[in-house]
């Protein structure tokens, strides 16, 4: 079987995430591991926080904490969670760990002895009540195009315009609050992206016909725009530092590297922690997953539209500019947004759903079903309340959930706490396995093209089989005339439901568990169910011990569905 790396966009340190940046990168990344490792294949799926950057500074400074406990907190509290939601990370590793700190100062120094970084003199503005030289983000003042009087230095949060600090208003330092700013000269460290760009060109011609559109047509728009030399140098207390024996003068500055330079390469350096934090008498072995490993593993990232530029052309630039043969991404699945109603989410004005609310307000499965069913692959798409609820109630509900708890309810009360034997299987149940079997080979079609809507859509068909064939033997009629003819559609109808428990588990993990352990199934080790196995239906033989779990899915209530408006708006469009 293949080796497989997968890895999903670094989530920002700075707070928890909405349910658009689950459904963008992390979730869909998660289903796709965990369809591969039940099919047999070896995968490592590699996350991080991001650590590094303005907005890390002040979001400490905020909450009166050194920049280094406030991100220490900030990564427990998105792990835990990312573990509400079931992501299955080989390992979900921090962008300020020591092993990022080695690997991007090798990756810079490799960049310097091949001449793809320059050191250049720029002028930028300095607060001298800070004592210190201000990115863009440390400089706050009016909008000159909206009047909105707390835009930053690079772009206003309220009319999305890209600005320069000089273009402020009255700007001040988002530090101390002064306004007697000045603009004198430093030195930065540019990577000659310039130099490279017939290299990646020729790369994403090579690699980047399979992508979905979505990328290719974003990383192509770059190129066609022409690569512009990149400062990958800042001036701020916390990053990755520029190292000092070969940039003695920047490293007695202060100067750490940009995020966006070393945010990417944690993906390798997260491989190293994970190997570095091997339980005793465990071996974890991580630079054949990245070195030398074109031929021998698949990688595929996953992330939102906004990420792509940097995925697709400034981190690949950095890889062919090293000069040495670390692994670059085979497959780029990007997404669109996932909107509010049609409008952004918004921490500030309270809309939307984020990651930790949603967990608190309903269990993870419905979220993973439902996101995933919905997926914004080829356009955006829009969460409302009645949306999330209707899909939970007819596709979860009614199609699986009670599915479930009609045939094991049933079965219990005529039958006992065994699967019953009954008659040999019949035509019925022949032509049910081959649908179950043809459908089966679609879910994993899909699976594979990385088509989440569609492969929802082929689950949730796969669910509906189960109910037609329940529906047209009708075991409740049947067993009034012949209780062996009950027998054998309760039989069967039990089977698909481990089926469904084993083939749902990278959507439903938690649900498929519950499905699964219902049965008392001695060397139930499958991970995975062959067509041959879908046509035969026999996982579960008779006389298998089982017992009825609790209702899978609750309903979501009229009642139910105007609280959750109300409480995190809904009823206006954005």
């Amino acid at each position: 079987m293949a080796r497989h790396l997968v890895t999903s966009a670094l989530p920002y340190i700075n707070g928890i995430k909405h349910l658009g940046n689950m459904v963008g990168s992390m979730l869909p990344a998660d289903v796709y591991s965990r369809y591969l490792r039940q099919r047999g294949h070896d995968v490592l799926y590699i996350c991080a926080t991001d650590e590094h950057g303005t907005p890390a500074e002040l979001a400490a400074k905020e909450q009166g904490l050194p920049v280094a406990e406030f991100c220490a907190q900030a990564h427990g509290a998105q792990k835990a969670v990312y573990d509400g939601f079931e992501l299955a990370f080989d390992y979900f590793g921090r962008s300020s760990s020591p092993e990022n700190v080695g690997i991007t100062q090798h990756f810079a120094r490799k960049l310097n002895e091949n001449g793809f970084i320059e050191e250049r003199a720029i002028r930028q503005v300095y607060s001298p009540a800070d004592g210190r030289f201000l990115p863009d983000r440390y400089v706050e003042g009016t909008c000159p195009h909206c009047g909105y009087d707390k835009a930053r230095g690079d772009q206003c949060e309220n009319c999305t315009r890209v600005l320069d600090p000089t273009d402020l208003i009255n700007p001040r330092s988002a530090i101390s609050g002064s306004t007697e700013l000045e603009v004198r000269e430093t030195k930065h460290l540019f990577l000659l992206q310039s130099k490279l760009q017939g290299e990646v060109e020729a790369w994403i011609d090579e690699v980047g016909d399979t992508w979905p559109q979505l990328s290719s047509s974003i990383a192509r728009k770059w190129l066609t725009e022409g690569l512009h030399d990149r400062a990958i140098t800042r001036d701020l207390d916390w990053g990755v530092p520029v190292p000092a024996d070969t940039w003695p003068e920047l490293a007695a500055d202060g100067k750490v590297f940009y995020v966006w330079f070393d945010a990417p390469i944690e993906y390798i350096a997260a491989s190293k922690e994970w190997a570095d934090a091997a339980p005793d008498g465990e071996s974890r072995e991580w630079k054949s997953w990245w070195y030398e490993a074109d031929e021998t593993v698949r990688y595929t990232q996953f992330m939102a539209k906004d990420n792509i530029p940097f995925h697709t052309v400034m981190f690949p630039a950095t890889e062919l500019g090293v000069r040495e043969p670390w692994k670059k991404v085979d497959y780029v699945k990007g997404f669109n947004w996932l909107t509010y109603y049609g409008g952004k989410f918004s921490t500030s004005q309270k809309r939307g759903v984020f990651t930790d609310q949603a967990l608190e307000t309903l269990p993870a499965d419905f979220w993973r079903y439902f996101l995933i069913a919905n997926a914004p692959e080829s356009d955006d798409s829009s969460f409302t309340w009645e949306h999330f609820a209707a899909t939970v109630n007819k596709d979860l509900a009614d199609t699986l959930g009670n599915f479930v708890n009609r045939v094991l309810s049933f079965s219990q009360k005529r039958f006992g706490n065994q699967v019953p034997a009954g008659h040999a299987a019949g035509e019925a149940e022949a032509q049910l396995g081959e649908e179950i079997a043809r459908l089966l080979t679609e879910y994993e079609a899909q699976m594979e093209a990385l088509q989440f809507r569609k492969a929802a859509a082929a689950l949730r068909a796969l669910w509906s089989a189960g109910n037609s064939y329940l529906e047209e033997k009708a075991p409740w009629l049947e067993i009034k005339a012949d209780k062996e003819a009950a027998a054998l559609t309760l039989r069967t109808a039990m089977n698909l439901i481990h089926l469904y428990a084993v083939i749902s588990e990278p959507l439903i993990p938690a649900s498929s568990h519950a499905m699964r352990q219902a049965f008392t199934l001695e060397g139930d080790t499958a991970s995975w169910v062959t067509a041959e196995q879908a046509k035969a239906l026999n996982a579960v033989p008779a006389g298998t011990a089982f017992t009825v779990p609790p209702v899978l899915f609750a309903k979501i209530s009229e009642e139910d569905l105007e609280s959750y408006k109300e409480r995190f708006g809904g009823n206006e469009v954005a």
